[in-house]
């Protein structure tokens, strides 16, 4: 599947380091400093109602991370999945009687396009879901033979002795070293809630235990199914992220990255999955946004809440004020979305053009200087706050170099002005 067009990042004189990230898994600040190239997976959209703005925080943060790490000079390989079969895309295509695929197709394209206007850098693999159903099969059949699998039948299949097949975590946790719980660090009590707020089934019965997620569903009528060697069915969520991310980046990768609300049971299951299919972590780092509210709720598909980045550009809101905006909340905050956030980013975009744009004339504070805190503090576990607030003290004063410090905006924060 084809991303976007990759913005331009100019380079910037001046040294700079990996940088420190929040680990969930550890839960404390941990450098993600790659061996060689960072590897970085997001768990994309499923293509319905797209792209909302917590969808952007999420993207943006992790935009910021890779432009820090290639500052800091390392290569970066970067995927991200798109769901485009599962049970909220589908529901969403009967209620609107479009065909999913149309649907999933022409919400994709609008996030593509939603990217490029907010200058994200585009995954070097963009994989949707349909492009790796063998291969998925393929994976859930390796678990089955390896006694991390089994069947439960399903009365409602489209063929009679149709069963859908489930992880079984107690059997990875006695044959790997992943453990239930290791990635969110929450007690049973906790999984067993988020598990049915969140795609689970934890009260089906037939199940070896309530939270084994589902591999494989077995084809029910009306449902898109393709014939594999475990049976006519579709993938489960977590199994297609482990397969693509293992597929795209291996086994160990640097950054394992999504929102808060991925952190169970999506992480957690991805990471068991993975575990079981390789015998190796899926990645060193586990880093998550915060939630963006909107209207007293948090902003979701399913409450219906939603600001669309779209629709605040069809409003004329320029993109970069928009990016300004987001990044005034640090990534790991929860936080509600109010119009004033727009206009205080707009009215910061017209300071930084004024102080370090192509007209600008040079000011008092040294521009290394400032390039230098405003690094140190990225580097500090993505702390775009800070670096917005000493680009506002120089734009007051005025820079030595407006050019160097407009080139850093660019390469660091991806404002162009």
């Amino acid at each position: 599947m084809r991303a976007w067009q990759h913005p331009q990042i100019p380079s910037v004189p001046g040294p700079s380091t990996a940088p420190w990230l929040h680990d969930t898994a550890s839960d404390s600040l941990v450098e993600a400093k790659p061996t060689t190239v960072a590897r970085l997976y997001v768990c994309g959209i499923t293509p319905y109602d797209a792209t909302h703005l917590g969808h952007a925080n999420t993207y943006l943060a992790f935009d910021t991370l890779q432009r820090v790490w290639r500052d800091a000079g390392y290569r970066v390989h970067y995927a991200q999945n798109v769901t485009d079969v599962d049970d909220p895309l589908l529901e969403r295509a009967t209620a609107t009687g479009v065909d999913w695929r149309d649907l999933a197709e022409s919400q994709v394209d609008l996030f593509r396009s939603d990217m490029a206007a907010l200058r994200i850098i585009p995954p070097d693999d963009f994989v949707a879901v349909t492009e790796v159903i063998d291969e998925i099969a393929a994976a859930v059949g390796q678990l089955v033979t390896a006694g991390m699998a089994y069947s439960v039948p399903t009365l409602d299949a489209l063929h009679p002795g149709g069963a859908d097949v489930y992880f079984d975590n107690a059997a990875a946790e006695r044959l790997t070293a992943w453990r239930l719980g290791d990635e969110s660090n929450l007690d049973r009590v906790r999984m067993l809630v988020l598990s049915a707020e969140r795609g689970g089934d934890p009260d089906r019965p037939g199940k070896r235990d309530p939270l084994d997620p589902m591999l494989w569903r077995a084809a029910r009528a009306g449902e898109p199914a393709w014939e594999s060697e475990v049976g006519l069915g579709r993938p489960g969520w977590h199994i297609e992220c482990s397969v693509i991310a293992l597929k795209e980046l291996g086994t160990d990768f640097t950054v394992q990255g999504g929102g808060a609300d991925l952190i169970f049971p999506h992480h957690d299951m991805s990471a068991g999955h993975a575990a079981a299919l390789s015998g190796h972590p899926l990645a060193g780092v586990y880093s998550h946004t915060g939630m963006v509210g909107y209207q007293g709720e948090k902003m979701s598909k399913s409450l219906g809440n939603l600001v669309l980045v779209s629709a605040l550009l069809k409003q004329g809101a320029d993109a970069r004020a928009i990016r300004l905006a987001l990044l005034a909340q640090h990534y790991r905050s929860d936080w509600t979305w109010t119009d004033a956030h727009l206009t205080i980013g707009t009215a910061r975009l017209a300071r930084w053009s004024a102080a370090f744009g192509a007209d600008a004339v040079p000011g008092t504070a040294t521009s290394s200087f400032v390039v230098g805190a405003v690094r140190t503090a990225l580097v500090n576990d993505l702390d775009t706050p800070t670096a917005l607030a000493l680009l506002d003290r120089a734009a007051l004063s005025g820079v030595s170099n407006p050019p160097l410090v407009a080139h850093a905006v660019d390469a660091l924060l991806g404002i162009d002005l």
